[in-house]
């Protein structure tokens, strides 16, 4: 080790530290061509040589700084002549310099050679008497928690009205998927095809009912499964839905009787019909937010649907039961609305109170019940199929039931969750 090697230590530091703050202010007022945007720490150094700047000459024509090239203004001929014979020996390339008159040196950044290592050259211009300095050029930051990256804001003026669309967090789970590709068949009462948040989301329609246009387009509940589901995001319209890329087949198996304050009804001949059509087809989603009693006809066409491959969402009954049509097929994903009290085995939970969707008419509304529940999971289940097409339906209950969190004191299905927890693992083998 050299002799004054603990004061050369002490130098080195204020040096280091005076060449850095140095530079810093010279950045700041430098124009857009800074040098600054050049430089890697990762390669770079900083080097610094003794910059004596000898009295002014007292003949014509002399000047304080000698005859000293213009590259190296504040420099004196004693660091120029250093650094010349530095650069060239080591075949350093400088990205640019400037002066500390406080500790009399004279700083540049320069770039290791290509093949070379910076450590090993490091430690060789440490043993160089004409090096007052040598060090990496490193990176700082200033100590201030980072804010967290904002996702996309909806230009749909109700979004942040959708209940169900907040609490899943769904706006976040569309950074990574929107359920684009993903065919969701739909079986239900008819839906106004020309609503303006439904339009291009519906690919195509099947009435097992009746022949009438007028009905189908009339038809609320349909209307409003569509929307939670599929509603069309960014087009400065209403609601945002929570697979807006998904693509819909719509299956009238339900009518409204015509007595008022009725609901809608199917039997096992429309709903028979409805489900052997979809046999048929690629459609990897069924909603069903609808139910009633065994049937053994209907039980076989599920058996075969599931068999195949589809994920077959539910609606749990009001009275909560499972010993029906649909809801006691095993492998059925059945949804409840959210709810204090613990949820039965294997039944998810989601936003059915005061959900905010579409209606006939091009107009929108409040409504309540668990098949709003269940559009919601059929939403979240195609942004995860979305990004791995392959899940089953137990994969897809266990995960949403494993990412599920607590949102207003209950616990239910998180869309944002459930694509995260899928989306890491897959990204961190690629």
């Amino acid at each position: 080790m050299k002799r004054g090697a603990k004061r050369y230590s002490a130098f080195a530091v204020a040096a280091a530290v005076a060449c850095l703050s140095v530079h810093a202010t010279a950045a700041a007022d430098a124009s857009h061509a800074s040098p600054v945007s050049s430089m890697d720490s990762q390669r770079d150094i900083v080097l610094a040589v003794a910059n004596p700047i000898d009295p002014p000459a007292l003949h014509a024509g002399s000047s304080l700084l000698g005859y000293v090239p213009a590259g190296y203004y504040g420099a004196g001929q004693r660091a120029v002549s250093a650094l010349a014979e530095l650069k060239r020996h080591y075949n350093l390339d400088e990205v640019t310099g400037w002066p500390i008159k406080a500790l009399g040196v004279y700083c540049v950044v320069v770039k290791t050679p290509a093949g070379t290592d910076r450590e090993a050259l490091l430690k060789t211009l440490a043993k160089d008497d004409r090096v007052k300095l040598a060090q990496p050029l490193q990176d700082y930051s200033v100590y201030a928690t980072v804010a967290a990256q904002t996702h996309h804001r909806y230009n749909d003026p109700y979004v942040d009205l959708q209940r169900g669309f907040v609490e899943t967090d769904a706006e976040l789970a569309h950074s990574v998927s929107q359920g684009e590709g993903v065919h969701i068949a739909v079986v239900d009462t008819g839906a106004d095809l020309t609503h303006p948040d439904l339009q291009g989301r519906i690919h195509d329609t099947h009435n097992m009912v009746d022949d009438s246009d007028t009905a189908f387009n009339q038809d609320h509940h349909g209307t409003e499964v569509a929307g939670v589901i599929a509603a069309d995001a960014d087009n400065h319209q209403g609601i945002v839905g929570i697979a807006p890329k998904s693509v819909l087949s719509l299956y009238k198996a339900c009518w409204y009787a015509p007595a008022p304050q009725v609901g809608a009804r199917c039997n096992t001949f429309t709903l028979a019909k409805a489900l052997a059509a979809i046999i048929d087809t690629d459609a990897r989603i069924v909603n069903l937010s609808l139910g009633g009693p065994d049937d053994p006809l209907l039980d076989k066409l599920l058996a075969q649907l599931l068999n195949q491959g589809r994920i077959v969402v539910a609606a749990l009954p009001p009275d909560g039961r499972l010993s029906g049509f649909p809801d006691n097929a095993p492998g059925v994903i059945v949804v409840r609305v959210s709810d204090a009290a613990p949820a039965p085995a294997d039944v998810l939970s989601a936003p059915g109170k005061d959900i905010l969707t579409t209606q006939p008419g091009g107009g929108y509304d409040f409504t309540s019940g668990s098949s709003m529940a269940a559009a919601h999971v059929s939403g979240i289940v195609a942004l995860l199929l979305s990004v791995s097409p392959r899940l089953d339906a137990y994969a897809v209950r266990d995960l949403l039931l494993k990412s599920s969190k607590l949102s207003h004191g209950v616990t239910e299905v998180n869309a944002a969750s459930a694509v995260a927890a899928l989306h890491e693992p897959q990204r961190a083998t690629h």
